[in-house]
């Protein structure tokens, strides 16, 4: 009963492990101390006390983290870094991984197994042997911060939710018309001018430098690896309003705190624009340990299409300078001269429209890969069902579970299979969503598909994909995760698709 589905789970019909108070944790190999940490105060918080992590063999009744080489889901460790075996018996439970990821993982598939919290006199999980590894590499949330901001202590939050998911990718929409959430030492006015309000002239917001890295730190404490995104040229109406010198007129326009797109750009080939963009990719870089910098590209109506071009060349060519992999929504694929290997991110429909399978190829072309995200499928911002007051209906039909759940991302762009595929990912945009807990009401339980699709292995290509997804088994473990989410505090929409337990309100 856990999300995302396993490769294989192997039961038993031995006697269960049962965890009891002197249940210490055993750790053993490079990073396992810091696995398990993040496992006692799970329990801790689930259960009311805190194993003692103990650096020796594991004793009856214990929790061992064993990190070493082989110790993956096969023998002979060929499989992916952040796979794992979890060995469930009477005896204790067992964690195996090559990595540090791969042991966080199947901490996560522990705590799913595990009941949220103690009730009665025993707390018990089925003996088990289960083998599991990812689909995907890449297997994203995006939150965008700009339209309305939110919290350092309320962006961990979200980080802890999708780390139950395995959901190893933060994406994090740090600029837009609306905001600039991120503090640029050279260019101070971004944070002052135009971080100072957000959509619907709510409040403002944004990351110091110092801000910035806890949350990344915090983020790959825990496996997740932190991908800023400063969009550019388009929608870039807060920097514009910040430095008038970035307007061709040396006028300033007034802060935006609307929804429409499109209507900002950057200047192409002015010096005082290069230095600009120069200046906050090396400083954003320069906070950033993780591969990626998303430079945005999309919905830049306003930019003609050869300033375009060169704009996202001279752009994506800075971050590759600085050490980065570039990643763009796939758009950018107009460019002709992106570094070999950027990244692009698809975000039309499972079906794709006009030339967005044309741009997408392009990425592949380059030597790079592509970021799934359709958005009739993978937006969470898209209302569940007509009528909603919150969220965004302009794909001409709601997202229910069923759609987030009920597609595939090798059948997609025609022609790019999973060798061409990076990953999934599911972001939320925040022109409607103004607090943390109408952000978790929109992303769970629809990012638990998302997270399945990215993890859990491919559906047989020879049926259509929704015969294929076993979705009755789905709602099923879904409805387990409502325990956790109740436990923790974290909203989710109590989807009539589910047959959650009788105390949620459904």
């Amino acid at each position: 009963m856990v999300v995302p589905r396993p490769v294989r789970t192997d039961p038993s019909d031995a006697s269960p492990f049962v965890l009891g108070d002197a249940a210490r944790i055993s750790v053993a190999g490079p990073g396992a101390d810091a696995v398990a940490r993040l496992l006692a105060e799970a329990l801790a918080v689930g259960f009311g006390h805190e194993p003692h992590i103990v650096d020796e063999p594991p004793a009856y009744g214990d929790i061992a983290i064993v990190i070493a080489p082989g110790e993956g889901p096969h023998e002979d460790g060929s499989d992916s870094a952040e796979g794992y075996t979890l060995e469930v018996a009477a005896e204790g439970v067992r964690i195996g991984a090559a990595t540090p990821a791969g042991a966080f993982w199947g901490v996560q598939t522990l705590r799913q197994l595990l009941p949220a919290a103690q009730e009665g006199d025993l707390v018990a999980v089925d003996a088990q042997r289960i083998h599991d590894h990812p689909r995907y590499a890449y297997r994203g949330a995006m939150l965008d911060v700009a339209r309305h901001f939110f919290t350092p202590a309320e962006v961990r939050r979200f980080i802890d939710a999708i780390a139950l998911l395995k959901v190893n990718h933060l994406h994090l929409h740090l600029t837009d018309d609306q905001g600039w959430r991120l503090h640029i030492e050279s260019w101070p006015e971004l944070s002052r001018i135009g971080g100072s309000t957000g959509s619907d002239g709510t409040r403002g917001g944004f990351y110091t430098q110092q801000e910035y890295r806890e949350l990344v730190r915090y983020a790959a404490d825990r496996h997740i690896t932190v991908v800023p995104e400063i969009d550019m040229p388009g929608h870039t109406n807060a920097a514009l309003a910040s430095y008038p010198e970035l307007n061709p007129d040396g006028i300033a326009p007034a802060l935006y705190t609307g929804s429409e797109v499109g209507f900002s750009t950057l200047q192409t080939g002015d010096p005082t624009t290069e230095r600009f963009v120069r200046d906050v990719i090396r400083e954003v870089v320069a906070l950033t340990p993780g591969p990626y910098l998303h430079i945005g590209g999309d919905e830049c109506l306003s930019t003609p299409e050869a300033d375009f071009v060169a704009f996202a060349n001279h752009a994506a060519a800075e971050v590759a300078r600085n050490g980065k992999t570039p990643i763009g929504w796939h758009e950018l694929g107009k460019a002709d001269a992106l570094p070999a290997g950027t990244v692009g991110q698809y975000w039309d429909f499972t079906t794709p429209r006009d030339r967005a399978a044309e741009r997408a190829l392009t990425f592949v072309r380059g030597g790079g890969a592509l970021i799934l995200s359709p958005s009739d499928a993978a937006y969470l911002d898209i209302v569940y069902e007509d009528g909603d007051p919150i969220g965004q209906d302009w794909t001409g039909s709601p997202t229910t579970l069923a759609r987030s759940f009920g597609w595939d991302p090798a059948r997609v762009v025609p022609g790019v299979g999973d060798a061409h595929i990076l990953g999934v990912e599911a972001p939320l945009w925040t022109e409607t969503v103004a607090t943390i807990e109408e952000v978790e009401d929109m992303v769970l339980p629809r990012l638990a598909a998302i997270a399945e699709i990215g993890w859990s292995t491919a559906p047989a290509d020879t049926e259509p994909v929704e015969a294929a997804r076993d979705l009755p088994d789905f709602v099923e473990r879904v409805a387990r995760l409502s325990e956790h989410w109740d436990a923790a505090g974290t909203h989710y929409r109590a989807v009539p698709e589910v047959p959650w337990p009788e105390r949620v309100d459904s």
